[in-house]
């Protein structure tokens, strides 16, 4: 396998990723820590490029457009999806556990 993705797009996916682990840190709160949006970052960057390079690494430059520095950006962007389901249940697990019982407020 030969990986092409060239330093403009890993500058760009860095930059999506950014992005991603931002809304996720939105999305879930600081329940979940405050270091949240850097590890949904890392993962997203990592899907990245397995996105770009594995997925559809076999593809032409003209097969994929837009295709920044070797970076299939738009294939790239399908990562979003799973993200966003991933997110989501870590916040509904996060909100589950911080949420008190009702027996202790109750009994207070």
């Amino acid at each position: 396998m030969q990986w092409d993705v060239g330093f403009v797009g890993l500058a760009v996916l860095a930059l999506v990723s950014l992005g991603f682990g931002l809304v996720a840190q939105l999305v879930i709160g600081r329940h979940a820590g405050r270091w949240i949006w850097l590890a949904a970052g890392a993962a997203y960057f990592v899907l990245g490029l397995v996105i770009s390079e594995v997925w559809f690494g076999w593809a032409t430059e003209e097969e994929l457009q837009p295709n920044i520095d070797g970076l299939s950006f738009d294939e790239v962007l399908l990562g979003v999806i799973p993200g966003l389901i991933v997110v989501l249940v870590i916040r509904h697990f996060v909100r589950r556990r911080t949420r008190p019982s009702r027996h202790a407020t109750l009994t207070s």
